[in-house]
């Protein structure tokens, strides 16, 4: 698993997480978060994840909050 920090959330259900290593930011959609509700993430939030590939390209998979 890889750890990140989320740098954007968006009020329709997605958002992006900067990560070391990473030439942008990794999008990720409320549908792969594991353990913890979209309305209780704040930009700042630690999370780690997998990272997955889309039609549109990388993407965050499997998304917790790190304690």
């Amino acid at each position: 698993m890889t750890e990140g920090t989320i740098a954007r959330l968006t009020d329709k259900g997605f958002g992006f997480i900067k990560y070391e290593g990473g030439e942008k930011d990794l999008f990720f959609h409320s549908n792969e978060l594991q353990g913890v509700e979209y309305s209780d993430l704040r930009e700042g939030d630690r999370v780690s994840f997998e990272i997955g590939q889309s039609d549109k390209g990388p993407n965050a998979t499997n998304v917790s909050k790190v304690a």
